[in-house]
């Protein structure tokens, strides 16, 4: 009688910090079912590296190149093929958690080459269900060997090769990124739409000052009426205006951005 394989599924749970003092020994202790945690940590000025060894981390220290170099850099640090990439502002839903282990029961054959898993953000005291925030699937748990990071300068992900199998896990990343509006509001204006515009410029892309004035108009609608961000609330409203601000900004840096290299 033939028996199948069982899955040699052993994880390495990949964080990427910078001064997350604050966030890492929570991000590690939802990853402490991994088989390792590592964490790469781009010179933090405060105590994440202490904290995440005090937690059970092996942390290594390397200079910041951009959010998808540093995270394949990480797995390709990690001491196994299965890669869970976190955000040290991100936690394991129990639920997730059991959908993760339970893939180490399976057979060989059975296993797909990468998972995605929804994702929820906690936001002016609420879980978000609306405004194109939720379900917000990411592929989270891959084999190195079948994906690898991609992404110039924001929204990175990781892409798998031709073929690969993905599947989704039930269970949820639950995100606890933006701690106010104060905070948000310099996220928008000092990450997001000027690496965004980049981003545009880099790509080829172009704006005009009709595209700079329907940007933010469009992406309140798209998020609050379309996505369904009005359920909710204050909350949604809050999102659909951000939303509307970081994409009139970030037409109005890429405009910026043209005209200098038009006088170049």
């Amino acid at each position: 009688m033939l028996f199948a394989e069982v899955a040699d599924v052993k994880i390495t749970a990949t964080i990427i910090t910078f001064n997350e003092e604050e966030n890492i020994a929570a991000a590690c202790e939802s990853v402490a079912w991994a088989d390792e945690i590592l964490v790469v940590d781009a010179g933090s000025s405060d105590r994440t590296r202490e904290v995440a060894r005090s937690c059970g981390a092996r942390v290594i220290e390397r200079e910041w190149p951009g959010f998808a170099a540093q995270k394949q850099f990480a797995a390709e640090a990690a001491s196994h093929d299965w890669i869970f990439s976190l955000d040290a502002d991100e936690r394991v839903s129990p639920r997730l958690r059991e959908s993760i282990l339970s893939l180490r029961h399976l057979d060989e054959g059975a296993l797909a080459d990468g998972y995605r898993v929804a994702r929820r953000s906690f936001y002016m005291g609420r879980w978000i269900r609306g405004g194109g925030w939720y379900p917000d699937y990411q592929l989270r748990l891959y084999h190195r060997a079948r994906g690898r990071w991609q992404g110039a300068y924001v929204h990175e992900s990781v892409k798998m090769v031709e073929g690969a199998r993905v599947v989704i896990l039930e269970g949820e990343i639950l995100h606890y990124s933006v701690r106010d509006a104060a905070h948000h509001h310099r996220m928008i204006g000092e990450r997001y739409a000027p690496l965004g515009a980049r981003q545009m410029y880099e790509a080829g892309q172009r704006t005009s000052p009709i595209k700079i004035a329907l940007a933010g108009p469009a992406a309140f609608l798209r998020s609050f009426i379309l996505k369904g961000g009005f359920r909710d609330g204050l909350a949604g409203y809050a999102i659909a205006r951000f939303a509307a601000h970081h994409a009139f900004l970030k037409h109005l840096l890429l405009w910026e951005m043209q005209r200098k290299g038009e006088s170049e």
